[in-house]
């Protein structure tokens, strides 16, 4: 049985993050993202909602029709396919307690502002087998609309935290056992220190800054990926994180 369509102005007001935690939820767009978060956790799916070409009927869920003018209404995208997912918030996505079994490759996004680039690292953390990721409050938000458009629907593959109590997590899990390896485009060690690492938090800085001192002084090892300098001294920031997350990946990489 399908969930009774709400008001319209509920489904648009999950663009914003005070919308989204008064609903409890976030909003899904588009067939591919839909099918990838229904797969990774069918049960955090609390409706499904799409125009009339879309059968009653999807990935296991009823949905709930809408006209194609009501759905632009309710899309953030600007050519929307037609269908989303609202989806159940992650517990303790806002907090900054770890989850009890954290995995053993962590990333940290330090103050990362274009949420692009967020939800591709939270995307490139799922592809290569990554537990989760930590993001910074002053950060992109993961459940803004275009950040989940950025992930393809695999925000959920990973554990989330967004917090202002990151350098604690940070303090916590080198307790544990981790390695902290920080990307610094005037480091010091190169991508080797990353491989077969038991335990790894990979740490990512602002777009423009770099990581703060607070955090280089709590990394074991700061790491620059060699350039051609006179053509680009550094590298965006998602291809750098791409970059070493690939390369600490021993069941990919060999």
């Amino acid at each position: 049985m399908s969930t009774p369509l709400k008001p319209l102005k509920w489904y648009r007001q999950l663009a914003d993050k005070k919308g989204r935690l008064e609903a409890g939820a976030f909003l899904v767009e588009g067939d591919r993202a839909v099918r990838q978060v229904t797969g990774a956790n069918p049960a955090g799916v609390m409706e499904i909602i799409a125009t009339t070409e879309w059968p009653s009927v999807y990935a296991g869920h009823q949905v709930n029709h809408v006209t194609s003018r009501q759905f632009q209404y309710i899309s953030s995208t600007r050519t929307p396919q037609g269908i989303a997912a609202v989806v159940r918030l992650p517990g303790d996505i806002y907090s900054d307690r770890l989850p009890e079994d954290a995995g053993n490759r962590i990333l940290l996004l330090e103050d990362i502002q274009d949420p692009g680039n967020t939800g591709t690292l939270i995307r490139t953390a799922a592809a290569f087998g990554f537990s989760g990721v930590i993001m910074t409050e002053n950060g992109a938000d993961p459940l803004s609309p275009k950040c989940v458009q950025s992930t393809a629907g695999t925000v959920l593959s990973v554990w989330l935290r967004r917090t202002t109590g990151h350098s604690e997590m940070v303090k916590d899990l080198k307790t544990k056992g981790f390695i902290v390896v920080a990307a610094d485009v005037r480091g010091d060690t190169g991508p080797e220190v990353i491989h077969y690492r038991e335990k790894l938090l990979i740490v990512l800085g602002n777009e423009a800054s770099g990581l703060s001192t607070a955090l280089l002084d709590m990394a074991d090892y700061r790491l620059r990926i060699p350039t051609v300098q006179d053509k680009a001294e550094s590298l965006n920031v998602a291809a750098c994180g791409a970059i070493l997350m690939y390369l600490s990946a021993p069941e990919i990489t060999g």
